[in-house]
């Protein structure tokens, strides 16, 4: 327990304090299928303008991006609202390791924004910041870490959805307060594969979370999804103040009863390990999120389908192995070596030898079992002859067929090593049990009894 305590205030600590400046650029990017957009500069075609956030040694205006990778976030903004409302997410986000991109368009009130446009330009936008990684012209270059996230809020929460759905580039997906849009983002939802976290406010009356964020959630394909609802929180609150969110919530919500600061500080403290563990491979992080996610439902309602990773057993049946707990991703080792294209959940053997299987989830956290000692099942046996006498073996064994001064092991059945070191001719084994062990010397398992 005390383990525990102490891994939790680590993770959290490295969460909150601050590594990195906040340097910034613009791009524009183009996309040659569609039209309209905003700004100019990026080619024919579409113009999506882009405010690029990023970590920096020293703060300022096209500073040079820190010497190391990053992953990427692009953000999409709520309706009529502009993206300068949410300094609260970059100055929170890149300081923590991470390039925040905010594209520019389908910002209006009259025309109406197009959703459908504004998904696609997330969409892109992440494809093109994860290829100037490979562009030795551009500030971003060997600078991305190729994890990315689409996140937004309100409209550009639905957006995210509709950007998100069919995708295999990102990482994860986030809605703060998403908006239903047209076309859906709730059918969009039901195609969307990748891990999902979707955040609501109790008290929202522009986006009431049963006709808004919950109807999403319930749609969402991904086999990891959780749901967090801010206790008394409001539509704008992801957000800075802003006149026309804020002039929205005045007149159609109820029940808000936190501040702005207390509403923001709830997310982070949720979002924090989650991006850590999706976008930067952290699993302690994961542990801390559903933490977070359940710790004090007075502040926060949340649920999540999202699997707890189990230390993987391996099952025999015959010469097929068999890993016991589902997930996304396997890779089979014999002797400690990965064995090539063996990554289903199933393994037929063709030698004798150490097997162990490391299982990846669906929270990107990944287990690996313990050994399993597989012998005398009828499969190829080990070229290498090394021979023990006598065996079963009662006070020493000796070991022929080696040279001295070889490394050994001799394991339980369990995998469990319970004497190792250098071969000298004669091993002791006076003080070993009755039973059944395995002498592991140069690649070769031999089974020992006494």
């Amino acid at each position: 327990m005390k383990y525990a305590l102490l891994l939790s205030f680590f993770v959290t600590t490295s969460f909150l304090y601050a590594q990195f400046g906040i340097g910034h650029t613009t791009l524009t990017f183009n996309d040659p299928a569609r039209s309209g957009g905003y700004g100019s500069g990026g080619g024919s075609g579409r113009q999506i303008q882009t405010e690029i956030y990023y970590p920096a040694s020293t703060a300022g205006e096209n500073v040079p991006v820190f010497a190391d990778s990053f992953p990427i976030i692009v953000f999409g903004h709520g309706f009529a609202m502009s993206w300068d409302a949410y300094a609260n997410i970059w100055e929170h986000y890149v300081p923590l390791g991470y390039i925040v991109a905010f594209p520019r368009t389908e910002g209006s009130l009259i025309p109406a924004p197009s959703h459908a446009d504004f998904g696609l330009d997330l969409a892109l936008v992440s494809t093109k910041m994860n290829a100037l990684n490979s562009n030795s012209q551009s500030p971003f270059f060997q600078r991305l870490n190729g994890n990315a996230a689409i996140m937004g809020h309100s409209m550009g929460g639905g957006a995210s959805m509709l950007a998100a759905a069919n995708s295999t580039s990102i990482r994860t997906v986030v809605g703060l307060a998403p908006a239903e849009t047209n076309p859906s983002a709730i059918a969009a939802s039901a195609n969307v594969n990748v891990p999902a976290l979707i955040f609501s406010g109790s008290g929202d009356g522009v986006t009431p979370p049963n006709d808004h964020h919950v109807p999403i959630y319930n749609s969402l394909g991904s086999g990891c999804k959780s749901f967090a609802s801010i206790v008394g929180g409001g539509h704008c609150y992801f957000a800075n103040s802003n006149f026309n969110c804020d002039f929205g919530e005045a007149t159609s919500s109820g029940g808000i009863s936190i501040t702005r600061a207390q509403q923001q500080a709830r997310v982070f403290a949720i979002l924090d390990p989650w991006l850590a563990f999706s976008l930067k491979m952290d699993c302690n992080a994961y542990g801390q999120f559903q933490q977070e996610l359940v710790a004090n439902p007075a502040l926060v309602v949340g649920s999540t389908t999202c699997s707890v990773s189990a230390i993987p057993q391996i099952i025999q049946q015959g010469n097929v192995l068999t890993c016991s707990v589902p997930g996304y991703n396997y890779q089979w080792y014999l002797d400690g070596i990965a064995i090539p294209s063996a990554t289903n959940q199933t393994l037929n053997c063709t030698v004798n030898g150490a097997y162990t299987v490391e299982v990846e989830f669906n929270s990107g956290c990944s287990e690996i079992s313990d050994p399993y000692l597989l012998f005398d099942s009828g499969i190829t046996e080990n070229k290498r002859v090394v021979m023990v006498y006598p065996n079963p073996f009662n006070e020493t064994l000796t070991v022929s067929g080696v040279d001295d001064g070889v490394p050994y092991q001799i394991v339980q059945p369990d995998g469990k090593c319970v004497m190792q070191g250098q071969l000298d001719g004669v091993l002791n084994m006076r003080d070993f049990a009755s039973g059944t062990y395995f002498l592991h010397v140069e690649n070769t398992w031999i089974k020992l009894t006494k």
